[in-house]
């Protein structure tokens, strides 16, 4: 939905029809426009699901966007990263927050791709009954609604506050929920206007909770089943402040976390340990879309050139012996620097292209989901016991270690014991670490009113000094959280422009 919000594509582009590669999305072929009441108008349930695979397409667009997607924006806006100095200074206007509504980039590619996945996904629901009633139809209509509410949180949390940032963040400004179902209107020159935040929240659960009564356990690797929309679910939940349901929905989810061993292979697409939602091409040969990772890096002439780096207390902070260290971090060096290079999403093993699947949501972070519910509920001991299965999990069992001389001094994970403020930061402290740079860190400190504070003697390069960051601190509340409406937006329907994020 470019520029206008309101407007219902009637030529609409689908993805032709893909081929399965090693349960892989494989053969990704260029848009083509076609009419959805033509192309959905009989009972085959194959052009349903070509339908439904074109919205997780706009989905890719804006998480992996020409190096500014939603992947990893959520760590450049945050206290994970540094810009290197001897990058090419890209998203520099986010990173020192210089972002405003004409900015480029992640602002209005965000809005425009997911506006665009939610109309994907209404066009099928708008024609589901031509389908036979089934479990055909159930499960496209299920990865329909759930593509329909996974969209409309991300346009949620980006663009207005979260239910829990502030005490009357529900009655703020949201976003336009687009159904355009169900006797909506479809007036092509509408003029939608922002509902609340609470209002919001309602719909994209009520969406969640009907999807998980119709999809199916499993859909194939790049597409939602069970396991995805229910560990939406624990995150939406979090969200929104409803911690018993998101520890009932971090339990219907039966994906397990990836092992110490496993987790290295999971950032080269070796494996899929621990994934519950990806979005994935065959990244050896399709062409049409970006390469998530060169956020991150770029690669020249065999030399690999940094953009971001990880914050030097970050990397310090983590104990030398979890995997997670390895899995982060690598040393990376440019001309006469040395950086704490971020080694995700580098490339499929052997390369540094920024090719890979993108790690929409894990295991790991069902899990976290878990525990920090479980502490705002008081249920302490539980919670500690669930983050301990994580941190279990980070460390090499002994039994393993004789296979590499390096691991026999390693140290015996030993579980941890805090309770009270401690354990809600150890919480928070295994959350940074197990999701940092997966575009999770601005949205964790935006959802629990906290402030961003950047250590301003903390430079760029691998030992702390160098060039540090502009901006050191955005204090919670900070109109900057919330970023702003698109220019383009803003110019083609004059009641959004009433209702424009305060400070912009």
């Amino acid at each position: 939905m470019k520029n206008k919000i309101s407007k219902i594509l009637v030529l609409f582009s689908f993805m032709s029809f893909f081929t399965a590669c090693d349960d892989e999305l494989d053969e990704l072929q260029p848009f083509v426009e076609v009419n959805p009441d033509t192309f959905l108008s009989e009972n085959n349930v194959t052009a349903f699901q070509n339908a439904v695979d074109g919205a997780y397409g706009q989905l890719w667009q804006y998480y992996a966007d020409s190096a500014n997607g939603l992947q990893g924006l959520g760590d450049i806006l945050s206290d994970n990263v540094i810009q290197a100095q001897s990058g090419r200074r890209s998203n520099n206007a986010y990173h020192d927050y210089l972002f405003v509504p004409s900015t480029a980039g992640f602002i209005a590619n965000t809005w425009d791709e997911a506006y665009e996945a939610i109309n994907a996904s209404n066009i099928v629901i708008r024609n589901i009954d031509n389908l036979e009633n089934g479990a055909g139809k159930d499960n496209i209509l299920g990865q329909a609604l759930g593509i329909r509410a996974w969209a409309h949180f991300d346009l949620a949390r980006v663009y207005g506050q979260v239910p829990t940032q502030s005490a009357g963040a529900n009655s703020t400004l949201g976003i336009f929920y687009s159904k355009f179902e169900d006797g909506d209107t479809d007036d092509l020159l509408a003029q939608p206007a922002r509902e609340t935040v609470g209002e919001n929240y309602i719909e994209i659960i009520g969406d969640l909770e009907r999807a998980a009564e119709l999809i199916g356990a499993s859909n194939g690797e790049g597409r939602l089943d069970r396991n995805g929309i229910y560990g939406l679910l624990s995150r939406v939940y979090l969200y929104n402040g409803e911690y018993q349901k998101a520890i009932d929905a971090a339990d219907e989810v039966s994906t397990e976390l990836a092992t110490s061993e496993e987790l290295p292979g999971v950032y080269t697409d070796s494996n899929n340990a621990g994934i519950v939602i990806e979005l994935a091409v065959n990244t050896t040969t399709e062409a049409n879309f970006f390469n998530v990772g060169v956020l991150y890096s770029q690669s020249s002439r065999g030399n690999i050139i940094s953009e971001y780096v990880l914050d030097f207390d970050l990397t310090n902070s983590i104990n030398a012996d979890d995997i997670r260290l390895d899995v982060l971090q690598f040393d990376a060096v440019n001309g006469d620097n040395t950086y704490n290079g971020v080694k995700k999403f580098l490339g499929e093993e052997g390369q540094n292209n920024g090719r890979v699947d993108i790690k929409v949501l894990r295991a790991a972070e069902v899990l976290l989901n878990k525990a920090e519910a479980q502490f705002e509920l008081g249920f302490e001991p539980d919670a500690l016991a669930t983050l301990n299965i994580l941190r279990e999990s980070r460390f090499v069992p002994a039994e393993n270690r004789d296979d590499d001389p390096l691991n026999d001094v390693m140290e015996t994970y030993t579980p941890g014991t805090e309770t009270g403020a401690a354990l809600e930061a150890a919480i928070q402290f295994e959350r940074r670490v197990e999701l940092a740079c997966e575009g999770h860190r601005f949205f964790d400190i935006k959802r629990r009113g906290e402030s961003i504070e950047r250590d301003p003697d903390n430079g760029d390069l691998i030992d702390g000094t160098g060039t540090p960051p502009q901006i050191a601190t955005i204090p919670a509340g900070n109109f900057r959280f919330q970023l702003p409406i698109p220019i383009n937006e803003i110019n083609a329907n004059p009641v959004m422009a009433e209702q424009q994020n305060p400070g912009y």
